[in-house]
């Protein structure tokens, strides 16, 4: 009922009903921060193959959902870059791509990064950007960056956090040691949840995430993006 065109159906004298399609063909690029940072280990993986798994989960979905799908990898120098393409041919692409990806020894450089990346990308796009940050110096500068970013483009956020760093916070200290690792590990939580409302602030949708919730997490926001129209 809500789906009948009232006012065409009375010119008609029939009724007529709208057909709604989900808009196609945007920009969807996969950023993936290939440094030192990722190769720790969350929930027995490195991030960076938690990263890849969700990163090729959405692909998979934009490619099925008529989207242009897109990568892009950096460290202390940019990597490997390939324009949206679309249909599945481009997930088989990003599957072959991401087989070879490894992680570095070198620190990240975002700034030199994620710049690169907008200069290859002057239309507007769906960037999702996988990393993370350990220190305040770090989190500056990742700040810096999406800021360059979500003045062109919609940007998700994308942290993998550690569930040993939730463990510690949640369990009561039992010794001296306990006491000094929860004080420590939350100060570390607070400092995260201050990057994070930062990067919201300017513009950015940030997922903070469980190892095992960040394929559901990113495919369920890609989705919700895409009913919304924001892109």
């Amino acid at each position: 009922v809500r789906a009948i065109d009232w006012k065409r159906s009375a010119r008609r004298r029939t009724l007529l009903s709208k057909e709604l399609r989900a808009e196609r063909n945007h920009h969807v690029i996969l950023a993936l921060d290939t440094g030192h940072l990722m190769r720790e280990e969350a929930a027995g993986l490195p991030r960076i193959d938690h990263a890849i798994n969700a990163a090729l989960a959405t692909a998979w979905a934009a490619a099925v959902g008529g989207d242009l799908v897109g990568y892009f990898s950096y460290d202390a120098r940019p990597g490997a870059f390939a324009a949206p393409t679309p249909g599945r041919l481009a997930f088989a692409r990003m599957r072959r791509w991401s087989a070879g990806l490894d992680y570095v020894s070198r620190a990240t450089n975002h700034v030199l990064g994620l710049s690169t990346l907008k200069a290859r990308t002057p239309k507007r796009s769906l960037v999702i950007v996988f990393t993370d940050f350990v220190d305040a110096a770090s989190a500056e500068l990742v700040v810096e960056s999406v800021g360059l970013l979500s003045g062109r483009h919609l940007v998700i956020f994308v942290a993998i956090r550690d569930p040993e760093l939730d463990r510690i916070v949640e369990t009561p200290p039992a010794s001296l040691d306990d006491a000094a690792a929860l004080v420590a590990a939350s100060q570390l939580v607070h400092d995260r949840r201050l990057v994070f409302e930062r990067l919201s602030r300017l513009g950015a949708t940030v997922l903070d995430v469980r190892p095992g919730e960040a394929t559901a997490r990113l495919v369920s926001t890609y989705l919700e993006i895409k009913a919304r129209k924001m892109i």
